[in-house]
């Protein structure tokens, strides 16, 4: 016995320091040099990798691993070694360890700051204190330390041990750092570097056909491809492409049309801009909307495409504010950049009155809200004033939108009028006389997730304004105004101001490389893997990491489901609304049957959204139905990743399809929906009140720009901490709404004021019989 103890102990000591180099105030005997503090980079024309030190990760994303007590591999020996050890001079023990700043520096140089230093203590106390035996090495450190034959500082090889125990990711920081490093996406595509590709951009404003010119070179190459930022924009192209003669395949995230009966690809694809390959060779590759590769959510997509699209000729279409930064980037690939710029090809004047009635409208008119709320409210005043509108808005089905703008261009309808959101501003072909902006204010996501409502930007407004007469459409010149006049002034400001040029493209982190980290860490949580990736990558000036918000909510809400990291990540690129309950819910209830390896079946699908489903009787019937066809939307997108377990598609699909028609009919009567809306939540006792036919919409025809509900109203001194006033700035009440409240509010108070003067009217005359 006495010789294995010996021999294990021979085998330890040598592995550990029995003294710990000291450590003065002036740092000598450090450690590996690490960074502490983080590298703000500068913006470099080349993307080459730079040699400034890495930025230092945030620490408060790392999450610790637990240590099992209960197991020691050498048993009792340290113990038969050594003397026993107690507890009250253990613990006095590492609390002299802990407030050693000798220590804290060394541990600082291994990448443990002071808030990793205090959870990683906390821990090796614990579990010094706590566990039933001590492993030999430390249990003898201990007791030597405990007798004056050994220094406080010995400790410290056995703390750096556990901390690298509960905080794996210590001991491959280095290799964590390279994984995520984001500063020469380009090299991500080998075969588009192979060979030399010719980009032209086609620079213009809305209406300018810029994006014409490009098609028409599509169309005239033996293969191509177009990538676009939406479903409808893809669909349009692919029936123009088929129209003109030349086959050509739809996909996107949701769809797939192949054109061969046999099943084989055709030469021409039209796409959306995330379900581009990046590995397909091709004669022409058209990528539209360029100017969103700095959207804060998906310009990763653009930034993809553009890099690594395997074409001989990039077609780029968009703002002229784009040019110079794509200009930029195409140095680092070592590819020229042709500009093509093109004018308006109609006029568009921004007029000196605003609206301020409904009254005023006429043939060829848009309002455009930045609220549904508000287009609910606008739509249901105007179809009191004897009119017809028709209704545009970012949820609605596609088919349902362009079912509203056939109708809103059909000279033969007698609707005339259009309430849209700025959903109008790309993908809809609208015969527009005048655009009137109801507000100038929208809520805005920025690049860190946080939602503020601010004044809308010169290229926003530009895309909005700019669909006012459009080329081929009945109207040759266009107009635009305001609703309120105060916000004439300040929309014509807007408009005269340049475009902020775009500086930065998004990139964001591919299932490879999560899972790379995943290897190192397999403790982590997919949420806590993204985190730690965002917080350690590493771009140069010309890039920027999306923003992950979306992809984190989905990956907390099914962490409790068993799914293998792969599929985990799949679930969690699904595009779905997460304000909308349903919807989370039903992903919720995919990811857990997927992870029983039990299909999604057509019958399972239905039973789960009530199928058949009825006519909406209200506004709030008419959202549900919107949200179960994202329902049906995310079942078919998922079918294309995962399609044994997601079988019935193309059943799922016709009654998507007939959703949509019942969502049509539902939005040709709208104002009856909100009209049915509106009475399920009148107050009852205002309700009796009321003459019969009666309605407090006529009152609001006519735009109060003195009212204090209205977002550029006049304040008082204290107006902006009013409850009122915030819920307005916040998006969560329109201006609109709360006027509505309002008018409620007084003629409730008229109700009870007048009850009271009859109770005291009753109680006086009782007074005077007494």
């Amino acid at each position: 016995m006495f010789n294995r103890c010996m021999s294990l102990f021979s085998r330890l000591r040598p592995h550990v320091n029995s003294r710990t180099p000291r450590v003065t105030a002036g740092g000598g005997g450090r450690l590996s040099a690490g960074s502490g503090s983080s590298h703000r980079q500068q913006r470099a024309g080349s993307a080459s990798s730079s040699s400034s030190p890495p930025k230092g990760p945030d620490t408060s994303l790392f999450v610790p691993v637990s240590v099992r007590t209960d197991l020691s591999a050498d048993g009792s020996v340290g113990a038969e070694l050594a003397q026993p050890l107690q507890k009250d001079k253990l613990l006095k023990l590492f609390n002299r360890f802990y407030t050693r700043k000798e220590m804290q520096k060394l541990a600082a140089d291994q990448g443990l700051d002071a808030r990793l230093f205090h959870q990683a203590f906390v821990s090796f106390r614990k579990f010094a204190l706590e566990v039933s035996t001590l492993p030999a090495d430390l249990h003898i450190i201990l007791s030597d330390i405990c007798c004056g034959a050994g220094h406080i500082d010995d400790i410290y090889p056995y703390f750096m041990r556990h901390a690298k125990q509960i905080f794996p990711m210590l001991e491959c920081m280095d290799d964590l750092r390279k994984i995520s490093d984001l500063r020469v996406p380009a090299n991500w595509y080998p075969e588009s570097r192979a060979i030399q590709r010719k980009v032209i951009f086609h620079a213009g404003p809305t209406n300018s056909g810029k994006t014409y010119h490009a098609i028409q070179r599509y169309l005239a190459a033996k293969s191509g491809v177009y990538c676009g930022p939406l479903k409808l924009l893809a669909h349009e192209i692919f029936e123009k492409t088929n129209d003109a003669g030349v086959p050509c395949d739809l996909v996107t995230g949701e769809e797939r049309a192949i054109m061969d009966t046999e099943g084989r690809a055709a030469s021409h694809v039209a796409c959306t801009i995330e379900m581009c390959s990046v590995t397909t060779p091709y004669e022409v590759a058209v990528i539209d909307e360029i100017q969103m590769i700095r959207d804060p959510a998906r310009g990763w997509a653009w930034t993809r495409a553009l890099l690594g699209l395997c074409a001989e000729e990039i077609h780029v279409c968009g703002e002229p504010a784009a040019i110079d930064f794509i200009r930029e980037l195409m140095y680092t690939t070592g590819e020229e950049v042709e500009v093509n710029t093109y004018q308006r090809l109609t006029p568009f004047s921004v007029l000196d009155q605003a609206l301020e009635s409904l009254d005023k409208l006429r043939p060829g008119d848009c309002i455009v809200c930045f609220s549904k709320n508000d287009i609910y409210s606008i739509s249901r005043q105007i179809e009191i004033s004897g009119q017809e509108c028709a209704v545009i808005y970012g949820s609605l089905p596609p088919g349902t939108k362009l079912s509203q703008a056939k109708k809103f261009n059909d000279p033969d309808d007698p609707c005339k009028i259009l309430v849209a959101t700025d959903a109008i501003g790309m993908g809809l072909n609208l015969s527009i006389k005048r655009i009137i902006f109801n507000s100038l204010v929208k809520p805005n996501v920025n690049e860190k997730g946080e939602k503020r409502m601010e004044t809308i930007s010169t290229s926003q407004a530009l895309q909005i304004a700019g669909r006012a007469g459009r080329f081929s459409s009945k109207f040759s010149e266009g107009e635009v105004t305001t609703m309120y006049r105060d916000d004439v002034p300040i929309l014509k400001e807007i408009l005269s101001q340049p475009v902020d040029p775009i500086e930065t493209a998004g990139l964001h982190p591919t299932a490879e490389q999560i899972e790379m980290f995943a290897y190192h860490l397999p403790d982590a949580t997919l949420s806590n893997l993204v985190d730690i990736f965002v917080s350690l990558s590493q771009v140069d000036g010309l890039y920027f990491v999306c923003n992950i918000d979306d992809f984190k909510f989905l990956a907390d809400m099914i962490q409790h489901i068993p799914l293998n990291l792969r599929s985990r990540y799949v679930f969690c690129t699904a595009p779905i609304n997460k304000k909308q309950t349903f919807v989370c819910t039903s992903f919720l209830k995919f990811a857990r049957q997927f992870s029983r390896d039990e299909p999604l079946t057509f019958d399972w699908v239905c039973r789960h959204v009530s199928w058949p489903l009825a006519q909406p009787k209200d506004i709030k019937n008419l959202i549900h139905l919107e949200a179960v066809h994202d329902v049906l939307d995310l079942y078919l997108w998922l079918s294309y990743r995962f399609m044994d377990m997601f079988p019935d598609t193309k059943l799922v699909r016709e009654i998507q399809q007939e959703l949509d028609d019942i969502i049509q009919q539902g939005v040709r009567s709208i104002t009856r929906l909100i009209r049915a809306t509106n009475q399920s939540i009148t107050n009852p006792l205002q309700t009796q009140n009321s003459k019969p036919g009666q309605t407090s919409d006529n009152s609001n025809k006519t735009a109060d720009r003195n009212s204090p509900t209205h977002p550029r109203a006049k304040r008082g001194p204290s107006g902006d901490n009013t409850l009122a006033s915030r819920l307005v700035r916040e998006g969560l009440l329109t201006p609109g709404l709360l006027q509505q409240l309002q008018r409620e509010w007084s003629k409730q108070e008229l109700i009870n004021q007048y009850a009271l003067d009859t109770e005291h009217h009753d109680s006086n005359n009782k007074g005077k019989k007494k």
